[in-house]
Formats: C-alpha cells, structure tokens, sequence
C-alpha cells in the first residue's frame, strides 16, 4: 500500500518520499465531552477518519502518502470551567501546528493537508494554512472532516457536529463503544444551532448546555459506522484530487 506513518519510518525513508509525496496531519483535541465522552473524542475520531480515507485513497493515488501522529492538544479554553480538559491558548496552538508544518517544509515536503476533529481549531487552522503556505512555499489543503459528510448521507443537519451528541456519540459507539457512559437526557437544539450562516461563541451558552449539545441518546453504533464511512470516503475523494493538483 502507498501510505507511510511518519512516526514507523527512517529518516532516509522520509528524505526520500517527502518531495513527492503528501502530508496528512490529523488535527484533535483533549476536552471534555459531557458526562458520556472520553475527553480524547475528537482526537480518536478525526484520526479514524484518516486512517480510513487515506487507505481507501492510497490504492488510485498517484503519491506517497504520509500520516503524522495526531496532534492530540488543541485550543479549548472554552471547555477548561467544565474540568477534564487539556487545552493550549489560541496562540499557542497556532505557533504548534505552524513549527510542525514547517519541519516538515524543512525535510523536504512540498504538500500539506491538515484534517481537523475540533471545532475550536478552525481559526488556527485556517491561520496555520495560509501562513505555512506563504513562509515555506508549500501547497496546504485544509479540512474539518465533518464538512465533508454528504448532505445525502444527514450531513446537512444541524446536529452536525454538534458537540457530544448524537454525531459524535454515535462515532464513539462505533470505534470505542467501551469508553462511552450512560447518555444524558436530550438537548433541545436551539435556534442559533440551526441557523446557517451564524457561529456564535459564549461562555454562558456552554454553562446553560452543561456542555453538550442535542441527543446523544439517540445515537447508535450502527449509524456511527454509517458516517464514519461516509466522512472517510468523502475524505478520500479529496486527497485524490489534492493529490493531483497540489
């Protein structure tokens, strides 16, 4: 199979496929996830996601295509009230990801992509890939893997991603089903959650929501496995095409 581990291989292994070949970095974070999630959700999710889609792509791709480690620590101060949460200040953890994308710029890499599992990481995330993209001269792609869930497949829902409800407790269901406790009762989804267009950012709102979000109750292993599928394949249609146009 055409995929490397960064972290399984030689330095010379490296020096020799980086040139040519493209980057994936798993993007999570460490963060509570209600009373039911293990606070490595994101993180276990996001890297699922990876390892799925770059197998699924690495049989047509044209590239080498490399795993990083999963960068395990992201920004969620918005989180720390709740307990359970290990998180890095929005400047830090934008200073991480841009020394880890310029190593890897400093070993010969050429081509980036940065999949992230936390919606905290988002302006990071973008900050990281336009700047790397300009100070190192490489190609970066940059996608929260969530939004690659099909419309057809229920991700146009407002549930999604939501935060340690049904979305990501069904993913759990289906990768962890051991790590995930009793299900709390339903979370009404509030206006603001089903409006497109609208972020909104509030301490307050997180409290109201004892942190999380929606029906948690109603996730399921099997539909897990359903979207977890359908985000993986998604994903792996796009490294295809990055792989072709980075």
């Amino acid at each position: 199979m055409n995929v490397m581990r960064w972290h399984g291989s030689t330095r010379e292994r490296l020096i020799e496929a980086l040139p040519e070949g493209m980057v994936i970095l798993p993007v999570g974070a460490i963060e509570q996830h209600g009373p039911h999630l293990p606070t490595g959700t994101d993180t276990l999710i996001v890297q699922a996601v990876v390892e799925a889609a770059v197998a699924q792509a690495a049989e047509r791709c044209p590239r080498q295509l490399i795993i990083t480690p999963p960068v395990a620590f992201g920004s969620s101060d918005h989180h720390l009230p709740f307990g359970g949460t290990l998180s890095l200040t929005f400047e830090t953890f934008t200073q991480v990801l841009l020394d880890i994308v310029r190593s890897i710029a400093m070993g010969g890499g050429r081509r980036v992509v940065l999949v992230n599992g936390h919606a905290g990481n988002k302006g990071p995330c973008h900050s990281v890939a336009e700047a790397a993209a300009i100070r190192f001269d490489l190609s970066v792609g940059y996608a929260d893997y969530w939004d690659l869930f099909p419309a057809e497949a229920g991700g146009n829902s407002p549930l999604v991603p939501g935060h340690a409800g049904v979305f990501e407790t069904a993913m759990l269901l289906a990768l962890r089903e051991e790590l995930v406790e009793e299900r709390p009762g339903a979370r009404a989804v509030s206006e603001l959650q089903a409006m497109t267009g609208i972020t909104l950012h509030s301490r307050e709102r997180w409290r109201r929501i004892d942190g999380f979000t929606d029906e948690p109750g109603r996730a399921s292993a099997e539909k897990g496995r359903r979207w977890l599928d359908a985000c993986a394949a998604a994903l792996a249609d796009r490294l295809l095409l990055l792989s072709k146009t980075l």
